[in-house]
């Protein structure tokens, strides 16, 4: 750094620390802080709207919490016992409401207050160890802040501080506040067990509840995203894109789920209804089934779901021909399947090959212009858009998905993305070319987020907002996309053709050569990160029964188990989180999530651990994380300023 600019550095950072002893604190203070435990991050992906079993796992912070009542009470507490410390933790209203409905002598029920008041403190106390004083001072909840302060910092053990610490206790209780304090330590132990939550892709579609989850996240106290290709379709949908739009539609038609869109974001779906009934009344639309996983309903409710189902799949296939004809750099003609239909004869031809097609009715489609939308179509299509880009509810959750996230983040020496790094057979980078630029690796993960955010961002119909936008369909459906990573999405080959080898989407190679040391070290140095102990962290493809989600000897870990019913045949379990703290790294297998109700009344926790990395000898520190490094650069910066006071360069203020 010139002396200059330096010196005009130093200038500005004494206005924050004025004097020798306001930086000197400050380094003293960094300095200790350093020689903390490393925090907890908790990782989980392909979420799938299955909101129940993804609050249950936040609660729990996939057995983060049950870890530390275990460090506390080890063998002094019962399972039993533990197990019920454990549930008020998760669930402190519906637990409270069973123990005061199951114990009626007032008597008993202060003196279980008592006994768990007294035994979430020393949990809590527990999960305070990674931090310091006035981190505890700033996170503590402002209900009851001082009673809670006292409360961990009272040690009751000390003969003259014992009797004020009962009072206090004794005083919740007498009262009648016992309730909310239970609450608020049960909700700062979840706060405090989980530094940081990662949400590596895949909030939407299929389950029913994403709207749910984007509620609880943005209530959450420090959480980033890696998008999925189903976060980027929905961005795609709010920004206005048609063929966005059509596809996250006919998702949720198919997954019996159009009740997130209606009932969760307030979106009109009668228009589709109306249009599906009058178009296709007399047609059974046999091949457009229901997934009923979501739940049962009833034949008429599901005729209709299948006409609808219908009805947004034919014009889905109609706006992405529209896409790939104006946009031919995505090389996506092996996708424009309409024209290759002999209407007549009820047949396609493809690649030479004639196979006869399932279902033969397409009163919309006109032979001669296959991808033009009816006038029907696209006045139904334009209130759709407009819903979806005026639904302020979806528009508030979209923009929080882009300030919070990203295609891929690099933390804490981990690579994190969603789907894969496109591969050549060799393990080699593939060249991907968009607007006559190739790009490979890290370059083309930069590119498509920097097209994705002006696609959605860009309100001005330009070129640049119109291809973003477009770009955001790509990333949802291309072969090239790196959250996608297959060689095609064969939606119209599994709807209308019976053939096996046409309806396979085969994977990027990325996943057949995930277990080559050398490729993986080519993908971790290719983002920045030459340690051996770098791993890679991603999701999207359901780790099937007999796998393992461990690659390459834990250097890559797949964590897509299945969170969403729709998989848990293929993948035996309900998913997989990841819990990263100072002592070690383990990955979470998660078993079939019953209810809420269930869980508290049999006290379950439905996970079971396997330890990839074991850093009990050499515990992580915050300075071994990038929170670390970061505060190093600061104690160098505050070090040159206590000089410059020192010499007299720049002058104290008082």
């Amino acid at each position: 750094m010139e002396k200059p600019l330096k010196k005009k550095y130093l200038e500005s950072l004494s206005k924050q620390y004025p004097n020798i002893a306001s930086a000197a604190s400050e380094v003293i203070n960094l300095n200790s802080l350093l020689h903390l435990p490393k925090g907890t991050e908790h990782f989980v992906s392909d979420l799938h709207g299955e909101y129940e079993l993804f609050l249950h796992t936040l609660r729990t912070g996939s057995g983060a919490v049950k870890g530390k009542i275990q460090d506390v009470y080890g063998n002094t507490l019962t399972a039993k016992d533990k197990r019920a410390l454990a549930s008020l933790i998760y669930y402190p209203e519906d637990k409270l409401a069973q123990i005061k409905n199951t114990i009626k002598d007032q008597n008993d029920l202060d003196d279980w207050y008592k006994i768990m008041i007294y035994r979430m403190i020393e949990v809590c106390r527990e999960s305070l160890s990674k931090y310091s004083r006035s981190k505890l001072h700033q996170t503590l909840p402002k209900k009851y802040r001082h009673v809670l302060e006292e409360l961990l910092s009272t040690n009751n053990r000390v003969g003259d501080k014992k009797a004020y610490f009962n009072e206090l206790v004794d005083s919740i209780i007498r009262l009648e506040v016992a309730d909310d304090i239970i609450i608020q330590f049960a909700y700062f132990i979840q706060k405090l067990c989980t530094v940081r939550l990662h949400v590596v892709g895949d909030i939407f579609d299929r389950g029913p509840g994403a709207h749910i989850i984007m509620d609880e996240l943005m209530k959450y106290h420090a959480v980033d995203f890696q998008w999925g290709n189903h976060d980027i379709v929905w961005m795609g949908a709010a920004s206005g894109h048609t063929a966005c739009i059509a596809n996250v539609l006919r998702l949720s038609a198919r997954y019996n789920n159009l009740r997130c869109i209606e009932d969760g974001y307030g979106i009109n779906l009668i228009p589709l209804a109306r249009f599906a009934i009058e178009t296709y009344r007399d047609d059974p639309c046999d091949i457009f089934k229901i997934d009923t996983k979501n739940g049962e309903i009833d034949s008429s409710e599901l005729d209709l779901n299948m006409k609808m189902h219908k009805a947004i799949a034919i014009i889905q296939f109609k706006l992405e021909g529209q896409v790939i004809l104006r946009r031919p750099d995505f090389k996506m003609d092996d996708r424009l399947l309409l024209d290759k239909i002999d209407y007549e004869a009820g047949t396609i031809t493809i690649d030479g090959n004639t196979y006869e097609l399932l279902d033969k009715n397409f009163p919309t489609i006109d032979p001669e212009h296959p991808y033009e939308l009816t006038k029907e179509e696209a006045a139904l299509m334009e209130r759709l858009k407009y819903s979806f880009k005026n639904c302020d509810k979806l528009q508030k959750h979209i923009r929080f998905l882009l300030s919070k996230g990203s295609l891929y983040l690099v933390h804490n020496n981990n690579l994190l993305f969603h789907g894969c790094v496109p591969l050549n057979k060799d393990g080699t980078f593939r060249e991907v070319e968009l607007n006559g630029i190739k790009y490979s690796g890290r370059n083309l993960y930069d590119v498509l987020e920097y097209h994705a955010r002006k696609g959605f961002h860009r309100q001005k119909n330009n070129h640049e907002y119109n291809y973003g936008r477009d770009i955001l369909w790509y990333i949802w459906s291309n072969e090239n996309s790196p959250v996608y990573g297959k060689e095609k999405m064969a939606t119209f080959e599994r709807y209308f053709i019976k053939d096996d080898a046409l309806r396979e989407e085969k994977k990027d190679y990325y996943y057949q050569l995930i277990e080559n040391e050398e490729v993986v070290n080519r993908i971790l140095e290719n983002f920045g990160l030459h340690s051996k102990d770098a791993k890679i962290i991603n999701g999207h493809m359901p780790v099937k029964k007999g796998e393992s989600p461990m690659k390459c000897g834990g250097r890559a870990l797949i964590i897509d188990g299945g969170f969403s019913k729709a998989y848990h045949s293929t993948t035996g379990i309900a998913g997989y989180t990841l819990v990263y703290n100072s002592n070690e790294l383990k990955l979470i297998a998660h078993e079939e999530f019953v209810s809420r109700e269930y869980a508290v009344e049999h006290e379950t926790d439905i996970h079971s651990e396997i330890i990839v990395t074991s850093y009990r000898s050499n515990r992580k520190r915050i300075a071994d994380t990038d929170k670390g490094i970061d505060m190093k650069e600061k104690i160098k910066d505050l070090e040159l300023l206590i000089s410059a006071y020192h010499t007299g360069m720049l002058e104290e203020a008082d």
